[in-house]
């Protein structure tokens, strides 16, 4: 028996356990190969919060809401819900100067802004083309943005 007939003979010995290993291992090397295909493709970038329009919407609802309450409510009643109101129209400005690529300020999971911070914020964003009332109460000097 030559060379060449033993090379016959070993693969002859070797297809089946060769072609099992493929049918095992195939679909994770599939796997592997389309997850890496995954990482390097580009993605589209994808929005990090609500569409603008709605927080336009919201921070317009918040305003009138925090206009209302400070012609209307008791005194005692009227403080703790106009720092809730103010507190989500910090929250929701911050949101739209996010949206809008403007400067705003960072703050940690327990703060929030002050009034200044908060007239600042609503002017830049006013400035940058977002329709917000007219009449903003006390976070102007003269009730109006």
């Amino acid at each position: 028996m030559d060379f060449w007939d033993m090379g016959k003979l070993a693969l002859i010995v070797a297809t089946p356990t060769l072609l099992g290993a493929v049918v095992i291992y195939a679909p994770k090397w599939c796997a592997v190969i389309a997850a890496r295909w995954e990482a390097v493709r580009p993605h589209p970038p994808q929005p990090i919060g609500p569409p603008i329009e709605q927080l336009a919407a919201d921070l317009r609802r918040l305003l009138k809401l925090h206009n209302e309450l400070t012609a209307s409510a008791h005194l005692a009643m009227r403080a703790h819900r106009l720092w809730a109101v103010e507190a989500a129209i910090g929250t929701r400005a911050i949101e739209a100067a996010r949206a809008l690529d403007l400067p705003h300020p960072e703050l940690g999971p327990h703060e929030t802004m002050t009034r200044r911070q908060l007239h600042d914020l609503l002017m830049s964003l006013a400035g940058a083309g977002l329709v917000l009332p007219a009449k903003v109460g006390p976070f102007t000097s003269d009730g109006r943005i």
